[in-house]
């Protein structure tokens, strides 16, 4: 069986790739941290898909939660590996950099960018025993440009995308790939609040993405069709940062 694990895969981006790796065959791994009944929906529609699916809960802020329940799923599953991760789950606290909270800035670094240490650490040995990996994390086109409001965000993206071009460095020996995808403004709940009518004028393509179109990158980065690429940055954002 093949495992894929996505982070925050509840609703939004995270769902919608959850569903487009359960058509591509995958059994899917679907961690929340506090929306149950989002991620058991999510379940169902993988499940609808013709897939397989489970739910595994844990903070991805939390380095013991993390490691914990991934130790916990290995040992339920000596024969298997997860060999796909996807990790999206992300926050956003957003305010101009002179009024924000240490806690506003130190929780969204945490949740944005150090789980992806805490999430993929624990998943390399297998991968790498076994030759064959697809890391997949899920950045912004605030990481690379970087947004008024956001020096949080932009600095957990921003470094997100570099951590991504150093494993692919380290691990591509291995046959293991590190990729990033970078949306732009997609259509979910992380956008709410933002003013979409005139945000959109700003680009060419003047819409916001749907969270499937993001997750098509997604699924293209995990299949063999992309397995010569590596350390790459690929954006999703309509036009609007080249």
């Amino acid at each position: 069986m093949n495992y894929a694990l996505v982070t925050g895969a509840s609703r939004g981006i995270g769902r919608a790739v959850a569903l487009r790796l359960a058509k591509m065959g995958y059994n899917i791994i679907i961690n929340y941290q506090s929306n149950e009944q989002a991620a058991l929906e999510t379940l169902a529609l993988v499940q609808e898909a013709g897939t397989e699916g489970e739910l595994l809960r844990f903070d991805v802020s939390s380095r013991e939660e993390a490691v914990a329940a991934i130790e916990k799923w290995q040992s339920t599953h000596p024969d298997e590996y997860i060999d796909v991760l996807v990790n999206n789950a992300g926050i956003r606290r957003d305010n101009l950099l002179i009024w924000m909270e240490p806690e506003d800035f130190e929780r969204v670094l945490s949740t944005n960018l150090h789980s992806f240490y805490n999430v993929t650490r624990p998943l390399l040995q297998p991968m790498i025993r076994h030759k064959h990996g697809r890391i997949i994390n899920i950045a912004s086109l605030s990481g690379q440009k970087g947004l008024p409001g956001q020096c949080n965000y932009a600095a957990a993206k921003g470094g997100l995308i570099a951590a991504t071009k150093a494993l692919a460095q380290e691990i591509g020996k291995k046959s293991i790939t590190v990729n990033a995808v970078a949306p732009g403004f997609v259509r979910t709940e992380m956008v709410e609040g933002l003013d979409e009518a005139e945000l959109k004028k700003q680009i060419p393509l003047n819409r916001f993405a749907e969270a499937d179109e993001v997750a098509a990158v997604v699924a293209f980065l995990a299949s063999e069709d992309a397995a010569y690429i590596t350390g790459e940055c690929i954006s999703v954002n309509g036009g609007l940062y080249t």
